[in-house]
């Protein structure tokens, strides 16, 4: 199959090939170099094709290790910069020097103008 597209597709049909071309071998001596260079090319291919696996495995392996060393992080981190903040205070300036936000307290609201009071209709009598 020519039209293969996938890595294990390439490397079964080149097997296939590769397996055809030994049972024939008395027939076509001319080809008999190319053959054993496709049969150490199909063996460095499918070894390479194994570290990959291996290595994604490891990957996905170190993925999740990370996670957990983030979410320890982040743990961490909340819990002093919360007593940062409770050992020098809530409104103190040097929260700024650890990168917190002091407490300024709040900004004045503009009070919204009040709507007009309605004028009362005249009664009619």
């Amino acid at each position: 199959m020519p039209n293969e597209t996938t890595y294990s597709g390439i490397l079964g049909d080149a097997q296939r090939f590769h397996a055809s071309m030994e049972t024939t071998v008395s027939q076509i001596p001319h080809l008999e170099a190319g053959r054993l260079r496709l049969g150490g090319s199909l063996e460095r291919a499918q070894d390479l094709l194994k570290q990959q696996g291996t290595l994604t495995a490891s990957k996905q392996e170190l993925s999740q290790q990370i996670k957990t060393a983030i979410a320890d992080v982040q743990l961490l981190a909340t819990m002093l910069r919360k007593g940062v903040r409770q050992h020098f205070g809530a409104k103190s300036e040097k929260l700024a020097e650890f990168g917190l936000q002091p407490f300024r307290g709040r900004k004045a609201s503009t009070k919204p103008t009040p709507p007009p009071e309605p004028t009362p209709e005249p009664t009619i009598r």
